[in-house]
C-alpha cells in the first residue's frame, strides 16, 4: 500500500511538473517567433534545466558525486525560476485575454516579432532577479528573540533556549554554512539548544560525505542538545537519521519526556507522517504524558503544526514547530496560513504558548522570497521557586 501511495504521489508530481514546464516552454517558444537560432538555443537550454534536477537526484540514488551536485544545484535554482516564470506568464496570459474584451493593450505591442522578445527577455530577467536577490536572502538568516512568560512553579527562574527547525543538510546546505549556524547558536550562549525536525535533507550519503556529523558535536549547551524526527528523516530512511544523529551528539526524543534540570519537561513528538513511512502511529499527546508531572513546566516539540489545538487542550506551557518555512517562496505563505492554526510565527492559544518557526535552510529551491530564514533565541521566564511544588 505504502508502494502503491508512493508511485500515485510521484505521478501526479511529475504530471504537474512537465504540464507548467511545457506551458511555460510553450510561450517562450512563441515569443520567440521569427528568430529560429534563438529558438533551437532555447530548445536545449530548456531541456537541460527542466530535467537536470530528475538527473540529478537519480544520479544521486547511485553515487554523490560532483555532476549529481550540479545537476540538483541547477535544478533547484531552475525550480524556483518555474515558479515565477509561471505566475508572470499568467498574469501576461490573463492581460491578454482582458485586452481581446477591452482592448487595453496599445497597438505597438501587439507586433510579435517586435514586442515578443522583448517580452521574453523581460520576463526571464525579472524571473531570475526574484530568484537571485531569494539566494542572498538564505545566507543571512536572523536570530529572532522571543520572551515567555510560564505561569507555573520551577527550580529554575528563566531558561534560554535556542531552537532551530528545518536545517535541510545535504547537497544544498553544506557543512560550511552549518558551521556558521553552530558558531552563531554558541555565541548566544544557550542553556538548552532544540533541533525541531527536518535536520537532514532526505538522503544520508552526502551528509556522511561531508562529515557533518563533527559540525553539529560543535553546538555547545548546558543543558545538551534535543531534536524530534521531521518528515524529511523519514523520507529519507528514519532509522539511519536517528542512528547517525544520537552518535553525533543530539538526544533524539522519539515520542518520550524527559525532566531537565529537575525544573521544566522537555517532551518530543514522533513526526505527523510516521504512520505513512513506518506503519506505526505515534502516540497520542494525552498518552505520551502519562506519567509527566504537570505540576511542572512542560515544552512540547511537534515538527508539523498540526497539533497546535491539542497541545493547547493538553494544557501545554509551550508549543515549538517549524515544517512549514512560512512557505518559502511567496505566495506559499497564504497556502501555508490557510493549512494550520499557526502557519508562522507566535500565537497564544488557550494559555499555550505557540511558536511555528520559519526554519534555517530550504527544501527544493535555495531560495526564500517574502521571508527570513531564522536562528529563534526563547528565554522562558517562569513563575516560583521550587518550595512551591
Amino acid at each position: 500500500m505504502k508502494n502503491m501511495d508512493f508511485a500515485i504521489f510521484l505521478t501526479v508530481a511529475l504530471l504537474i511538473y512537465f504540464s507548467v514546464n511545457f506551458y511555460i516552454f510553450i510561450r517562450g517558444w512563441q515569443s520567440l517567433y521569427g528568430y529560429e537560432l534563438v529558438r533551437k538555443i532555447y530548445v536545449s537550454l530548456f531541456v537541460f534545466l527542466s530535467m537536470s534536477y530528475i538527473v540529478g537526484r537519480l544520479l544521486e540514488g547511485f553515487f554523490v558525486c560532483r555532476l549529481s551536485s550540479f545537476m540538483i544545484w541547477t535544478g533547484s535554482f531552475w525550480l524556483g525560476m518555474m515558479l515565477y516564470l509561471l505566475l508572470i506568464i499568467v498574469f501576461i496570459d490573463l492581460v491578454r485575454m482582458a485586452d481581446g474584451f477591452f482592448g487595453i493593450i496599445p497597438h505597438g505591442l501587439k507586433n510579435r516579432a517586435h514586442a515578443g522578445p522583448v517580452v521574453f527577455f523581460s520576463v526571464l530577467s525579472l524571473s531570475m532577479t526574484i530568484v537571485l536577490s531569494g539566494f542572498v536572502n538564505t545566507q543571512f538568516p536572523r536570530i529572532h528573540r522571543i520572551d515567555l512568560d510560564v505561569n507555573k512553579p520551577s527550580p529554575k527562574k528563566e531558561v534560554k533556549i535556542v531552537m532551530v527547525t528545518d536545517i535541510h543538510l545535504g547537497i544544498i546546505i553544506r557543512n560550511s554554512t552549518l558551521i556558521r549556524m553552530a558558531e552563531t547558536i554558541n555565541d548566544q550562549d544557550p542553556d538548552l539548544v532544540i533541533l525541531g525536525g527536518d535536520i537532514i535533507d532526505e538522503d544520508l550519503k552526502p551528509v556522511l560525505e561531508q562529515n557533518i556529523g563533527d559540525t553539529l558535536k560543535m553546538i555547545k549547551s548546558r543543558l545538551g542538545i534535543y531534536a524530534v524526527m521531521g518528515n524529511h528523516e523519514y523520507i529519507g530512511g528514519a532509522e539511519e537519521a536517528y542512528k547517525y544523529l544520537c552518535g553525533h551528539n543530539i538526544k533524539m526524543l522519539r515520542d518520550e519526556f524527559v525532566l531537565l534540570d529537575g525544573s521544566f519537561y522537555l517532551v518530543g513528538r514522533e513526526d505527523y507522517t510516521r504512520q505513512r513511512f513506518a506503519g506505526v502511529k505515534r502516540k497520542t499527546l494525552s498518552d505520551l504524558l502519562s506519567g509527566l508531572d504537570r505540576r511542572r513546566p512542560f515544552i512540547v516539540i511537534d515538527h508539523q503544526p498540526f497539533s497546535v489545538r491539542e497541545s493547547a487542550d493538553e494544557g501545554a506551557d509551550v508549543h515549538l514547530s517549524g515544517h512549514t518555512h512560512n512557505g518559502q517562496m511567496w505566495p506559499f505563505n497564504h497556502v501555508v496560513n490557510m493549512i494550520y492554526d499557526v502557519g508562522c510565527g507566535y500565537r497564544k492559544i488557550s494559555g499555550t504558548h505557540v511558536y511555528v518557526s520559519s526554519g534555517f535552510g530550504t527544501w527544493g529551491p535555495p531560495v526564500r522570497v517574502g521571508n527570513r530564514p531564522e536562528i529563534v533565541v526563547i528565554k522562558i521566564r517562569f513563575s516560583g521557586g521550587e518550595n512551591m511544588l
